[in-house]
């Protein structure tokens, strides 16, 4: 992508702003053999803190899958915030706002598709009015 491009995805983010949408839990997929770059984020206690959180079908055990929610939300581990991704995943000076948005939009097309409900609903909910 030339610098053009990255100017227009840039753009976009700036018109855009992350929030968390009900109904989805895609980033509550914890399988480790499709969350290495997680896994290698963390430290040795978050680390076991998290392998103890993956169900043996790969998603979170306090993800209750038939109503798409966190049953500990207001509980959850610092590593299940998304306050904590800059920290984490992040590089000196990036923008949070982004890196939670790309972050979102990956796992979503990852789980349910890149162009199925979850996401139109993401997308929808990450618009800023103009």
């Amino acid at each position: 992508m030339g610098s053009s491009g990255h100017r227009e995805q840039g753009s976009r983010l700036a018109e855009q702003e992350w929030q968390c949408i009900s109904g989805c839990g895609a980033c509550c997929r914890l399988d480790p053999s499709l969350r290495t770059e997680a896994l290698d984020a963390l430290g040795p206690g978050q680390r076991a803190t998290y392998l103890a959180m993956v169900g043996p079908d790969g998603w979170c055990i306090h993800f209750d899958t038939g109503g798409r929610r966190c049953s500990i939300y207001d509980n959850r581990p610092d590593f299940c915030r998304v306050g904590s991704l800059i920290d984490l995943f992040g590089q000196q000076g990036e923008d949070g706002n982004a890196l939670a948005i790309n972050c979102c939009k990956q796992q979503i097309r990852s789980e349910y598709g890149g162009r199925g409900k979850v996401m139109r609903r993401f997308l929808r909910a990450i618009r800023r009015p103009r």
